[in-house]
């Protein structure tokens, strides 16, 4: 893990501090800064391979944050930290590119947990070989290159958003439960919190819906979900 880069964005110098130390002795490469403007700085030059961001920060809040950084093409995965546990600001999160949330106070190992279970999903190339196209009837995956199409249009997914596409795409006309889209795609437990299958599924449909012939991904009520294809995926 030594070659893993992870920013860590916290205005707390004791929780900067604790993380910093506790990532390195786990092997990571840490980069710590205390507000956003040196956060979207430090992503831009030092291209980590995770931010772990706190959501108040004392120049711009890390929702703010995180808007900057992707309109700026920078995808890195994040890992918000905040201090309030209210589910607007959890869907806010994911909803402005944001991967996953936690709540102070937090356990060190659960965020090591939870870096290396985003890492698994977002960097899916250095776990198996793939063929870089998946072509899925009006959805055409490139998994090298992480873009989507839909008819020739493309499309800007969050990594997770990317991950569970590809993981529906790859799965066509088949009903997959919500604990198996939250196996497949977050890979650990959310001690049942499968709402969070619901957001990213609906922020998906958001994005592809308006630009098909019609939903292609639909509800099966008390199941989950499937993703409706006419023509093989070829993989």
């Amino acid at each position: 893990m030594e070659n893993i880069k992870v920013l860590v964005v916290d205005d707390e110098p004791n929780i900067r501090d604790l993380l910093s130390t506790s990532l390195r002795f786990a092997g990571f490469n840490v980069l710590a800064v205390a507000n956003g403007t040196d956060a979207v700085t430090a992503a831009e030059k030092g291209h980590p391979d995770i931010i772990l961001l706190d959501v108040m920060l004392p120049d711009m809040n890390g929702f703010s944050v995180v808007k900057k950084l992707r309109s700026m093409q920078i995808l890195a995965p994040v890992l918000f930290l905040t201090a309030r546990d209210e589910t607007a600001d959890k869907v806010m999160g994911l909803t402005v590119g944001g991967d996953d949330y936690m709540t102070k106070p937090f356990s060190l190992d659960e965020i090591i947990a939870r870096i290396q279970a985003i890492l698994r999903r977002t960097k899916p190339e250095e776990v198996e070989v793939e063929k870089s196209t998946i072509d899925a009837g009006e959805i055409q995956i490139n998994q090298d290159a992480h873009e989507v199409f839909v008819n020739a249009t493309p499309v800007e997914l969050s990594p997770t958003e990317f991950t569970l596409l590809r993981y529906l795409v790859s799965n066509p006309n088949r009903v997959l439960t919500k604990k198996q889209i939250l196996d497949q795609v977050w890979e650990y437990d959310f001690g049942g919190k499968d709402g969070i299958v619901e957001s990213y599924v609906s922020y998906l449909r958001k994005k592809i819906d308006p630009l098909t012939s019609e939903p292609l991904i639909q509800t099966k009520r008390g199941v989950g979900y499937i993703y409706k294809n006419s023509k093989a995926v070829k993989q």
